[in-house]
C-alpha cells in the first residue's frame, strides 16, 4: 500500500466486498461475474497505475484514471449499490 491507485483499487474491492456480503443474505438477485469483472480490473488498473508512478508516463496516468471512472461506472450499472429496490 504505498501508492494512491492502491489505496483507491483497494477501497474500491472492499466496497464490493461490503456489497456482496449485504446482498448475499437476502433473496438472490445478483450473478457473480460483475463481481469478478470488477475485482479483476481493480488488479488491473492498479497495476498500470503504479507503473505509470514507476516510469512517469502521463499517458498510463491517464489510462488509470479512466480505468477507475470505468470501474465505478461498471459497478453503477451492473450492480446498482445504491439502489431503492433492495
Amino acid at each position: 500500500m504505498e501508492t494512491v491507485y492502491d489505496w483507491v483499487t483497494v477501497a474500491i474491492f472492499a466496497g464490493l466486498i461490503v456489497l456482496f456480503l449485504q446482498r448475499s443474505v437476502g433473496p438472490e438477485r445478483d450473478q457473480m461475474w460483475p463481481y469478478f469483472a470488477a475485482s479483476v480490473a481493480c488488479a488491473v488498473i492498479n497495476q498500470v497505475g503504479n507503473h505509470a508512478i514507476e516510469t512517469g508516463e502521463i499517458l498510463y496516468h491517464l489510462i488509470s484514471v479512466a480505468g477507475i471512472a470505468a470501474i465505478l461506472a461498471f459497478i453503477q450499472y451492473f450492480l446498482r449499490p445504491f439502489s431503492k429496490d433492495d
